[in-house]
């Protein structure tokens, strides 16, 4: 075996035949769940259930994560946009126009969690107004979790129905 083809078995592009794209995949989407706005959703519940101190320190990271998440918005929020924009659009054009399976994959990612980075930025606009405290605050983030996983569920089923298309049209030896 050539170090060439030692290194073409290592690292398998081709990515829906790969176990590490399916690992990877439920890790970002188990954890774009738990982490609501960089608060861990166990936090929101301890509080929930009258902790005082889970309660302040929700407080702290709901103030504390707001605050750098528009931080991030005025200083570099144009640049972010476009460059999210270019580069959402180069996968998507290499992906389905030229056919790579690597940035299918990629794509298949990226593209719904763009989504949840807009509903987070959505979520700390109404926080950032609102100043929601107690139950609203829980509501909130609740209804920004569930909004997080409803995009996850459609995202792992576009996934792996593309991904089965891919394994089944390309077959075992691609």
């Amino acid at each position: 075996m050539s170090i060439y083809e030692m290194m073409v078995e290592l690292i398998d592009l081709r990515s829906f035949s790969n176990l590490w794209y399916w690992i990877a995949l439920a890790v970002v989407w188990s954890s774009a769940s738990h982490w609501i706005m960089g608060i861990p959703y166990d936090l929101v519940l301890r509080a929930r259930r009258q902790n005082p101190q889970s309660y302040s320190d929700l407080m702290d990271l709901v103030r504390i994560n707001t605050n750098r998440i528009y931080t991030i918005v005025d200083m570099a929020g144009l640049w972010l946009l476009g460059f999210a924009t270019f580069a959402l659009s180069s996968l998507a054009v290499l992906a389905f126009l030229f056919w790579v399976e690597f940035a299918q994959a990629v794509f298949l990612i990226a593209f719904p969690i763009s989504f949840v980075a807009l509903l987070t930025l959505h979520t700390a606009e109404i926080i950032r107004r609102d100043h929601p405290e107690g139950e609203a605050l829980f509501s909130l983030l609740a209804r920004h979790r569930f909004f997080v996983q409803l995009i996850g569920v459609v995202a792992l089923f576009v996934t792996a129905m593309f991904g089965m298309y891919q394994n089944l049209s390309i077959g075992p030896f691609g």
